[in-house]
């Protein structure tokens, strides 16, 4: 290995009675690319929480350059040149590319900014590195893949030579996601170091030079990319062979929602304009498309937060008017939202406490939540869906976004929807909890349940869906079933071109 830039030493961290890192032990070398695998809630963001100062170990070391670094301190970590671009971002969408990254790198006591310092290494670090912006976009008007494009420059303003990555192509299309690692390869070459959290097995074998697998918090493997296979990763990452459930032939069942003509308007600007689509039980409509066309307005339509300006919505063979989240619950429709974090999940209330908020009516009596009957709901969703990390009565915000999801799934899953909306649902996950998630929805889909799936996955969309729609601009093409398209016809329809997809043109 080239000069070693980190050396991360018998690492361990306990949080109460759960053993997050044990005696962890870690080589980075400048220049490489290392990604960190495991299953949601292994223990690989607390490990670079450490790392970053968030976290104190309760034993261990971490040495960068040869120095060691006093833990508990990101400033320190800032210092020793340690970057970390998180999940979601942590920028002001109100304020300019540039007031973004020097946002924290001038004292509160200096007596004048020095903005024009900062613009020339801002275009000085964007240009070495190939990451052009333009340093007075408001960030709010930017691309998500834009917007991550800043978090990274931030880092390397603050002269980061490590840089950590925690599921960097989590909310990116398939373009943004290849041209990200182009960019972080060319970042390599020239001499910084990465360490890449990860969950997409194409995406570590594609991009790492080494790859480390945790497991229940320890370190378990570590291969050289070129040496290893995804089917050996995703088995190292959950100690068994993994299988994704294979769609199996069905005959779908009579129609229990259908739109016609239905325009969303919102803001001022149409979001969905004049869509129709139906779905049946027992049958998957898969709705595939680039983010930000339209998929948010659906969603928000269907679960009752989002009201139509225009057409007509069926509902178990009856015309209804405007939905609201009550009357989809009573109707007995589930719903994974596509932001856990904000639309799914309260992260200061108790596990409990979630698990029957969206059905507070079957929880209550004399209008008090049944707070024994929760924590019962709430174990038997950990215990059948595997949610790790936490008991009834901890704090949600402590599970992995993993878990989290698993928590919503199993919270909707229980009693059997007749309808589940089901918007990202594998967005973030380990190997194994995809396969997981995957198998429910098809167990749902064997059971009769009627399963609407919004994703920008193409490969997850080609094994759950049944037919498939693209939506473009806010509208939806027309149907077609999922065993007469393949990838090439679904890129068609998804950058609009549904004539071209339809005759199989070039």
């Amino acid at each position: 290995m080239s000069e070693t830039v980190l050396e991360i030493s018998g690492v361990s961290k306990r949080f109460g009675g759960n053993l997050a890192n044990e005696d962890i032990s870690l080589l980075l070398g400048k220049g490489e690319i290392v990604a960190l695998l495991g299953e949601n809630g292994a223990g690989k963001t607390t490990l670079m929480s450490i790392l970053f100062g968030h976290y104190v170990p309760d034993s261990g070391t971490v040495r960068v350059m040869g120095q060691a670094l006093p833990p508990g301190k990101p400033r320190a970590a800032i210092r020793a040149g340690i970057g970390m671009v998180h999940q979601h971002f942590s920028l002001a969408p109100n304020l300019t590319v540039l007031e973004n990254v020097m946002t924290g790198t001038e004292s509160l006591w200096s007596a004048s900014s020095k903005v024009a310092a900062g613009r020339s290494k801002l275009l000085a670090i964007s240009a070495r590195f190939g990451l052009k912006v333009n340093p007075d976009a408001r960030l709010g008007d930017l691309s998500v893949g834009e917007q991550q494009r800043v978090e990274i420059l931030k880092a390397l303003y603050n002269d980061a030579r490590i840089l950590v990555l925690d599921e960097p192509t989590a909310v990116l299309t398939n373009i943004e996601a290849a041209n990200l690692f182009s960019k972080l390869k060319d970042m390599a070459r020239l001499g910084l170091s990465l360490i890449l959290i990860s969950h997409k097995l194409d995406e570590v074998m594609a991009t790492a030079d080494r790859i480390v697998v945790l497991r229940g918090g320890r370190l378990v493997a570590e291969r050289r990319a070129a040496d290893t296979t995804k089917a050996e990763l995703a088995e190292l990452m959950v100690g068994r062979a993994v299988n994704r459930p294979v769609r199996e032939g069905s005959t779908p069942g009579k129609v229990v929602l259908e739109a016609v003509g239905v325009t969303v308007r919102q803001a001022g600007v149409d979001r969905l304009k004049q869509v129709d689509f139906h779905v049946r039980e027992g049958e998957v409509l898969g709705i595939i498309g680039v983010s930000g066309n339209g998929q948010t307005a659906l969603a928000q339509l269907l679960s009752g937060t989002a009201q139509r300006s225009a057409g007509d919505l069926v509902l178990f063979n009856q015309g209804i008017g405007d939905l609201t989240v009550s009357d989809t619950v009573e109707a007995g429709i589930g719903r994974i939202p596509e932001d856990r974090n904000r639309e799914g999940a309260i992260g200061e209330m108790a596990i409990w406490e979630n698990a029957v908020l969206e059905r507070l009516q079957h929880f209550s009596r004399h209008g008090l939540v049944d707070r024994k009957s929760g924590i019962g709901f709430a174990k038997r969703i950990i215990e059948e869906f595997d949610v790790r990390g936490g008991t009834p009565t901890s704090r949600i915000r402590l599970l992995s976004g993993g878990n989290m999801q698993k928590l919503i799934l199993g919270r909707n899953m229980i009693g059997q929807p007749r309808i589940l909306l089901a918007a990202q649902p594998a967005r973030g996950l380990d190997e194994g909890a995809v396969a997981a998630v995957y198998e429910r929805i098809m167990q749902a889909r064997r059971d009769g349940t009627a399963v609407i799936l919004i994703s920008e996955d193409l490969e997850e969309v080609m094994a759950l869906a049944d037919r498939i729609q693209a939506i473009v601009g806010g509208r939806l093409s027309p149907s077609v079933k999922a065993e007469e398209v393949d990838a090439r016809k679904l890129g068609l329809m998804m950058a609009g071109e549904w004539e071209k997809a339809a005759t199989g043109a070039v």
